[in-house]
């Protein structure tokens, strides 16, 4: 029973982060370039979408735990699979992420996105 309790708490204290999310992410060469994230929490587990000017991808391994999201999206580069991962703050109407490379090759970056109303 105190497991379930425990369950119970942490499903309630679970981020809200469902819905439409933007955000300006740091690109190639300093340059900036507009995404849109869409959430749904079930729990702790988190689904969703991000699409950026080169497309829509679904997300995966989503999860949340209290105020943190964590999720990654993997794609193609020159015959070459990358996976990259993302870490979410919640905070209120703002998400601030880190997002780094699995394994940690190249350089990370920070964001944050704002949700759309």
């Amino acid at each position: 029973m105190a497991l379930l309790a425990c369950l119970m708490v942490s499903s309630a204290l679970a981020a809200d982060v469902d819905g439409k999310w933007t955000a300006q992410m740091p690109g190639r060469q300093g340059n900036t370039q507009e995404a849109t994230f869409n959430f749904k929490a079930d729990g702790n587990k988190l689904t969703g979408s991000m699409s950026n000017p080169r497309g829509s991808m679904d997300i995966t391994d989503g999860k949340i735990d209290g105020d943190t999201i964590t999720f990654s999206r993997t794609f193609e580069r020159g015959g070459n699979s990358m996976k990259i991962i993302y870490t979410g703050k919640v905070s209120g109407d703002t998400i601030d992420f880190t997002i780094a490379r699995e394994g940690g090759e190249g350089q990370g970056g920070k964001f944050t996105a704002k949700r759309v109303k």
